[in-house]
């Protein structure tokens, strides 16, 4: 009863109600050991950690800008952004996303897969979890025992952090 290419991967076990909805694939990271994910449409690519040229008086968060395919990207430490340790590593990633019309770079500890889960898998965050938190949190998936943190883009940065980024790059 599912619709689209269905590549054979899944596990069948998610069950669920079944009925139409449609699959969500997402790209799943860690960062201070929590997983996390983007819509697999935000994503443009995965690269390795390279140091970025930094920017005087830039906020904190951001790192610097990066050279990317003839420009500059400005690249925000997501593990800062979220207020873990954000020590460098050999699988440390930097994940180029689409971001209001533009690129951003974001630094996270490991990328770990691409997962395919119904778009009904997605929960939205309860009510718990207020403020810039839930900003940010497009919504949450719960599998094999791993809550799945999924992030909105868009809403990484406040308004007040997107005007900083502006001035600084």
């Amino acid at each position: 009863m599912t619709t689209g290419s269905g590549s054979g991967s899944g596990s069948g076990s998610g069950g669920g109600g079944g009925g139409g909805g449609d699959d969500v694939q997402l790209v799943t990271f860690k960062v201070g050991g929590q997983d996390f994910a983007f819509n697999i449409f935000q994503v443009e690519r995965i690269l390795r950690y390279e140091a970025p040229a930094p920017l005087p008086k830039a906020p904190e968060f951001l790192e610097g800008v990066l050279q990317y395919q003839g420009g500059a990207i400005p690249l925000v430490d997501l593990r800062k952004r979220l207020g873990t340790a954000a020590p460098l590593r050999e699988d440390t990633r930097t994940v180029i996303l689409e971001f209001e019309g533009g690129k951003i770079g974001v630094i996270v500890d490991a990328v770990t897969e691409v997962l395919q889960v119904a778009a009904q898998a997605v929960t939205p965050p309860p009510g718990i979890v207020k403020g810039l938190a839930a900003e940010y949190i497009a919504g949450l998936v719960v599998q094999n025992g791993r809550t799945i943190v999924v992030l909105n883009t868009n809403k990484l940065l406040n308004a007040t952090e997107k005007l900083a980024l502006q001035r600084a790059t």
